[in-house]
C-alpha cells in the first residue's frame, strides 16, 4: 500500500520556504524589502517554468506531420495558449506588488546584488527563443547571452537551432488548402484594392509585397502562402473549421501584447526605482528595456494581416465546394 502523501511533502515546502537567503543578512545589514524582492523573482521563475512546459507541449503537437484542424489537438493548443496568456497577465499584475518597494528600500540592498540581474534569467530568454525571437532581431544582441553560464548559453543556442513556434505556425498555415484550384484570391485582391481610400493607395503595393511569391527580399517571418491562409482565417472565422484556427491566431496576438505590456510596466518600474542608472548586471537599465519594448514583437506578421481586411458586407461569397471544405456541406 502506498504511504499517504502529505501536503508539505508533495509540494516540497521545506525546500521552497527555506530558499530565501537574504544577502543583506549575510553582510549584517538587514534590508527588510529584500525578502519581497527574492520571493517576487522566484515566483517569476516558477511561472517561466510553467510557460516553457506549456510551450513545449504546444510545439510537440505542431511538429506532427499533420494536425487535424477539427480535432481535440487544435483545441488543446488553443487552451494551453490561453493558459499561457493568463500567466503572462498575472506576471504583469505582480509588478504592482514590486512597486510597493520604494527606491530607498531598494537601495538598502541593491549594491549587494552585483552582478546578479534579471538580465541573467535564462528561462525568459529561452521562452523568447522558442517563440521565435531570433538572435539578429534582439535589442543588444551582441551581449544578450554573455551574462549566462555555459550550460545556460547552450540551452538558448539549442532552442535557436530548432524550429520555433513561429516557424511551426508558418508550416501549419501553409498546409491549409484554401486557395488550391479556386479563384478566391484574385477576386479578393480586386475587392481590397477597391476598398482603399485615396490616402491608403500605398497599401496596394504592400498587399502584393506581403502576399505575392515574387517578393523574395521582403523581410518576413511568415511566407506569402501562410499569410494568405492567415488572412482567410481572419475573414471567415464563423465557419466551423476556422473557429479554432481563428482563436489560435488571436491567442498569439494576445501573447505578444501581454509580453509587450510586461516589458512596458517593467521599464517604468525601473525608471521609478533607479532612474537612469545602470542595471546591476551592467545593462543600460531603462534604455535597454525600452529597446526591447520597441523591437521584440514576435508575431508582427500576424498583426499586420488586419491591414488587409475589408467590410463584411463586401466579402466575396464562397462557392459550394469551399463551403463544403469549411463545414457547411449539405446534401
Amino acid at each position: 500500500m502506498e504511504p499517504e502523501m502529505h501536503y508539505a511533502e508533495y509540494l516540497k515546502l521545506d525546500s521552497i520556504l527555506h530558499a530565501q537567503q537574504l544577502r543583506s543578512d549575510t553582510l549584517n545589514a538587514h534590508a527588510h524589502d529584500e525578502m519581497l524582492f527574492i520571493i517576487m523573482h522566484q515566483t517569476y521563475e516558477l511561472w517561466f517554468k510553467q510557460l516553457l512546459y506549456e510551450l513545449d507541449s504546444i510545439m510537440a503537437i505542431l511538429r506532427k506531420p499533420t494536425v487535424n484542424d477539427d480535432s481535440p489537438e487544435l483545441q488543446t493548443i488553443v487552451h494551453r495558449l490561453n493558459r499561457s496568456n493568463s500567466i503572462l497577465k498575472l506576471l504583469v499584475q505582480q509588478i504592482e506588488v514590486m512597486e510597493t518597494m520604494s527606491p530607498m528600500d531598494f537601495l538598502d540592498f541593491r549594491d549587494m546584488l552585483r552582478p546578479a540581474s534579471g538580465f541573467q534569467s535564462w528561462q525568459f530568454k529561452l521562452i523568447e527563443a522558442k517563440l521565435g525571437l531570433k538572435y539578429e532581431q534582439r535589442h543588444g544582441e551582441a551581449h544578450y547571452i554573455s551574462p549566462l553560464n555555459e550550460s545556460e548559453k547552450s540551452l538558448i543556442r539549442a532552442a535557436e537551432s530548432e524550429k520555433s513556434l513561429l516557424e511551426l505556425l508558418n508550416s501549419w498555415l501553409e498546409r491549409m488548402p484554401f486557395f488550391k484550384d479556386n479563384d478566391f484570391w484574385p477576386g479578393y485582391r480586386k475587392l481590397y484594392m477597391e476598398s482603399l481610400s485615396e490616402v491608403e493607395k500605398g497599401h496596394a503595393a504592400l498587399f502584393d509585397t506581403v502576399f505575392s511569391e515574387e517578393n523574395g527580399n521582403y523581410p518576413r517571418s511568415l511566407s506569402p502562402a501562410a499569410c494568405r491562409a492567415g488572412l482567410f482565417i481572419m475573414i471567415y472565422p464563423g465557419y466551423p473549421i476556422l473557429q479554432l484556427p481563428y482563436r489560435l491566431l488571436n491567442q498569439l496576438l494576445e501573447m505578444d501584447e501581454q509580453l509587450s505590456t510586461w516589458r512596458y510596466r517593467h521599464m517604468h518600474m525601473v525608471q521609478r526605482t533607479i532612474g537612469t542608472r545602470i542595471g546591476t548586471g551592467g545593462s543600460s537599465g531603462r534604455d535597454y528595456l525600452q529597446g526591447t519594448l520597441v523591437k521584440h514583437f514576435i508575431f508582427r506578421d500576424i498583426a499586420q494581416l488586419t491591414s488587409f481586411l475589408i467590410e463584411r458586407k463586401k466579402l466575396p461569397k464562397l462557392d459550394k465546394q469551399m463551403e463544403s471544405r469549411l463545414g457547411f456541406a449539405s446534401e
